[in-house]
């Protein structure tokens, strides 16, 4: 057994078990329907946002927003992004309803330590950012992801983002089955990198992307960002995808630095047990190391959105994807919107398929995604009211059609380099 590496408590896990167990708690299916969101932000100097935030400042703020008596879950990623995390909903409003009211009390807090929160993709300033969590999670993830260059550092430190839960819908055939909606996520993904791409600029110079947050996702890790292959079933292929991963670490149970092997698949350190054997914690810690843009945790969450300026920008994006997927026919339209897109994707997995190169590159100034996203957002319109979305949501996913999806816009074009 390696240095430092210590036994864990449950019993070694055997390759069939970790394939039964990967096939029970990544894809649940049938009602309760639920919605869930995931809102990512950069914590910025209120008064100039181009001013660094120290870390003493930052922690201050951790501190302070800790203790506040939020229904959301509230953690922090490694350079001091804020997030918050919903309960799952039962409809769209009461999951936007809590995220609102949570927001608007973290702002307030932060308010009087002069701090803000800022909705970017990347941070359009200041890159690097300092890592503030010094935990062995991110000690390791630094190091594993650092192999591969400089994006892994920018991602845990230097991006935010909108993500959306939904349930992993019925075993049935139908716009709400698995099957299509697993489909639907990567094809339609592609269709939300480019409509709300919010992040052209990267340590205050242009990166030449309208998503330079999907573009550190692309350059990341040569497995672990990426989608299984999207033919055949969705449960068989994202069992094999996970067992065929390398293991980011390998945890330790004293207070020495973990382990961070290289090339180590978790399906070779179940054959082998070595460093030590490897238990359903461990499976269950592997999976939460994967981060492709549609990742099954008993549902699907949907991690391809920017983060999006102003203090709502981010209900657009959350009711447009509920939206999409949970009301039956709009999802059916929007799946023959996105069906052409398929042909671009190609069999090379998501991120890295030209679909979501363009997607990123070029948002929809791209003819094509311009056009489906088009005709999507004109059957996710009337769905709005059906799945009981507010006035004020629907105002809002109106007012950003017009501005943004009509024209062929997305945020990243409004972002100007401002350096003095």
């Amino acid at each position: 057994m390696a240095p430092g590496v210590t036994p864990r408590s449950g019993p070694p896990l055997t390759e069939e078990a970790a394939e039964d167990l990967l096939r029970c708690i990544c894809f649940k299916t049938g009602p309760p329907r639920t919605v869930g969101a995931e809102l990512e932000w950069l914590v910025h100097d209120l008064r100039d946002p181009r001013e660094p935030v120290r870390p003493h400042r930052l922690a201050a703020a951790l501190d302070t927003v800790r203790s506040l008596p939020l229904v959301s879950s509230l953690t922090f990623e490694p350079g001091g992004q804020l997030e918050l995390s919903s309960l799952p909903a039962g409809s769209l409003m009461e999951c936007m309803d809590s995220l609102a009211s949570d927001l608007t009390a973290v702002r307030a807090a932060l308010g009087p330590l002069g701090l803000t929160l800022s909705g970017y993709g990347v941070d359009p300033w200041h890159a690097p950012r300092e890592r503030v969590l010094r935990e062995p999670r991110y000690d390791a993830m630094e190091l594993a992801l650092g192999r591969t260059g400089p994006s892994g550092r920018a991602m845990m430190c230097e991006s935010a983002s909108v993500q959306v839960c939904l349930d992993a819908g019925y075993e049935e055939p139908g716009p709400l089955g698995r099957l299509r909606r697993w489909e639907l996520a990567h094809l339609f993904g592609a269709v939300l990198v480019a409509v709300f791409a919010n992040s052209p600029l990267h340590g205050g110079r242009r990166t030449g992307w309208r998503s330079t947050r999907q573009a550190l996702w692309t350059d990341l890790d040569p497995v672990r960002a990426l989608a299984p292959p999207a033919d055949g079933d969705p449960r068989e292929a994202w069992t094999a995808h996970v067992l065929d991963t390398p293991v980011l670490c390998v945890r330790a149970e004293d207070e020495g630095p973990w382990l961070v092997p290289e090339g180590l698949t978790f399906r070779e350190w179940l054959r082998t047990g070595t460093p030590r054997p490897a238990d359903a914690d461990d499976l269950r810690y592997h999976l939460t190391t994967l981060f492709p843009p549609v990742r099954p945790r008993g549902h699907l969450e949907l991690r391809m959105i920017d983060a999006q300026p102003g203090p709502d920008g981010w209900m657009v994006p959350v009711a447009v994807t509920a939206a999409a997927f949970e009301d039956a026919t709009a999802s059916e339209a929007v799946y023959r919107a996105v069906l052409p897109l398929a042909e671009v994707a190609g069999k090379e997995p998501a991120p890295r398929n030209p679909l979501w190169r363009r997607a990123a590159r070029d948002g929809l100034a791209d003819p094509l995604l311009h056009a489906v996203a088009v005709e999507a957002f004109a059957a996710i319109r009337p769905a709005l009211h059906r799945i009981g979305a507010s006035e004020q949501v629907r105002k809002a996913v109106d007012a950003f059609r017009e501005r943004y999806v009509d024209p062929g816009g997305c945020p990243a074009d409004e972002l100007q380099v401002v350096t003095s």
